[in-house]
Formats: C-alpha cells, structure tokens, sequence
C-alpha cells in the first residue's frame, strides 16, 4: 500500500516551486535565533524585493530537483544551516540581496549554551557603573574588575572566551551588562546562486565605499600610463594632444623659431634681453626711449617690491603686538603674584 502524501507538504512544495520560478537569484538563509515577532516585520519590509519561504530541507530538496536545479548547489547552500529558509528576487542580484539582508541583522546578549561566533575580548576601561555587586559578579565570571575613582572599572583586556567555545553561566548577560552582545541575529544569508553561479557570502561581502575608491585609483592610473606610453584613445586623445603642444611650444622658443604663435614670446623674451643688456651700460649710452623704458621698468619693481613688503609685514606686527600683550599679562600675573 502506497502512503499517501500530507496535501501541506504538497502546496508548501507548489508554493516553494513558484518561489524559485519567481526570481532570478536564489538563496538559502537561516534564520535561526530570529523571534518569531522580529521575522514577521523583516519579512513585511524586505517583501518588496524578495520571496522568503520557510520548509524543511527535504521538501525544498523536492522543489529544486523539480526545477531542474542541480543537487550539489542546494546542498553547499545548505553548508552550516541549522533553520533553512528558501529566498527568491526578480529585483536584486547577489550582491544587493546580501547588502539588503545584511541590514537585518542585530547583536543581543549571549545565552547560556549559546556557541562564541568568534573570539570574545573585554578590554580595559571604565564601565561607568556605579559601584555595587556587579563588581563581585564580573570578578565570578573571570573579568577582572574593581572600584577606581567612585566607578567600576576594568582592570586588564581579558579573553573571556574563545571562538567556537559555549556560554556557561552567567558570562553572556555580565558581557551584557558592559555593552557586549556577541550573538548577531539576523536573517543569514548562506549562498545564492544566479545565472548557474555560486555565491559565497565572503564573496558578497564588500565595502563599497573602498571599492569605489579603488576604481578611481585604478582608473587613474591606468590612464597616466596610456598617456605616458602615448595610447591613443578618445579619452587619451585630448591630453596627449595638449602634452605635444606644449612641447612642440618649448621647442620652438628654444630654437627661436618665428610663427604666429611664437612671435609674441619671442618678442617679449629679446624685449628683456634687451633691457638687461641696457642697464648694464652708462647712461650717456642710452637714448631718451631706452632711458624712459628702464625707468619704468625700475618704478614697477619696486612698487612690486613695496606691495610684497607691506603685506608680509601686517601680519607679523599682529602678531608681536598679541605678544606684547600676553608678556604684559603674564608679567602682571606675576607682579600681582608677589604683591
């Protein structure tokens, strides 16, 4: 006799069935530790975006072979699941799923039998609390601690435990106590798989604000190479235009080569050549022109000069005068200090 199947097993199949048909990146959470009331609004505000379906493994195994899935993918998403629950989105890829469930998760206080996810550290400091019993409960769980200044403080940075160890006692509501709740509950995203990919969550897992940085940083130096090695492109073009030109100018003025462009650099240099040469020689040497031009040329130096001095003279007077003023106060201090 053939057992007939449960009708809630079937529609969670059909309905897990539609899920994956629904998006084009899939994933496996967990969400163990989560309560019940905090699953309930995650899954009311990530709606939007994603389909989440909770179901036992075996059923979902069911679903994904039924799909035409591969077997081995939903079980390396399965890989450190202890309350699988199964994601779709026609609207994120991976990355932006694991940015979006990410947001999720939360810190809470330790519980006895709860594992350390990773090495639990108390440092030094000054927990600000009052002093009280709560210096003999700390000092009972292995924290040192004690009264200083009125407050109770940490006196060294202890490792209470290590990771993978189990909360015993009462460690996880003292670390509670000082601002540390090593338990991240949230909705864990364990691998998604898009476009026959496999995605693992250190592969999701980046700073995009470094990474922009990175680009710019990249892009940046890819592009002085080109310019540097003189690779045309349409972004390399203009700058590489604008180098040659430059250099082509230098050239030409060292060569004293005369164009349109030239010509007006070329005058004004021998224009200076020629003055220098001029105030060199005796004045009964020079004509009236050449006299008014040096003159001029005098007047505007040191009106240069004069501009130059004022300026930088201002503000060091400022600045003995606040001198002269603090050593007179100091020095009234003093006087007043021996009467």
């Amino acid at each position: 006799m053939i057992p007939k199947v449960v009708s809630w097993k079937k529609d969670t199949v059909g309905d897990l069935e539609a899920l994956l048909k629904g998006g084009d990146t899939i994933a496996v959470i967990d969400i163990h530790g989560v309560p019940a009331g905090a699953m309930l609004g995650m899954r009311a505000a990530l709606r939007s975006d994603m389909q989440i379906q909770v179901a036992k493994k075996r059923l979902m195994a069911i679903a994904w072979e039924r799909m035409g899935y591969k077997s081995e993918d939903l079980n390396a998403l399965f890989e450190g699941v202890v309350q699988p629950a199964l994601v779709s989105s026609a609207n994120l890829n991976s990355f932006q799923m694991f940015t979006e469930l990410k947001k999720t998760e939360a810190g809470r206080a330790a519980k006895e039998g709860d594992i350390a996810p990773h090495q639990i550290v108390v440092e030094k400091m000054d927990t600000g609390m009052p002093p009280g019993p709560i210096v003999g409960e700390l000092n009972s769980v292995g924290i040192p601690a004690k009264i200083t200044g009125g407050s109770v403080q940490i006196q060294k940075r202890t490792v209470v435990l290590e990771a993978g160890e189990v909360f015993v006692g009462d460690m996880g509501m003292m670390l509670s106590k000082i601002g540390i709740n090593p338990i991240v509950t949230g909705l864990r995203l364990c691998g998604t798989l898009e476009d026959g990919t496999l995605f693992q969550p250190s592969t999701l897992d980046i700073d995009y604000e470094q990474f922009e940085t990175d680009l710019i940083s990249y892009a940046a130096g890819a592009f002085n190479l080109a310019c540097n090695i003189t690779w045309f492109t349409s972004q390399t073009m203009p700058t590489i235009l604008a180098k040659a030109s430059r250099e082509a100018m230098a050239v030409a003025l060292e060569a004293a080569i005369a164009t349109a462009d030239t010509m007006p650099h070329l005058v004004g240099r021998a224009h200076g050549s020629a003055l220098g040469v001029a105030g060199q020689l005796d004045s009964e040497a020079l004509d009236e022109e050449l006299t008014n031009m040096l003159g001029a040329a005098a007047s505007a130096a040191v009106s240069a000069v004069a501009s130059s001095s004022d300026s930088t003279s201002e503000a060091p007077t400022e600045a003995e005068e606040e001198e002269e003023e603090e050593e007179e106060e100091s020095f009234g201090g003093l006087g007043d200090l021996f009467g």
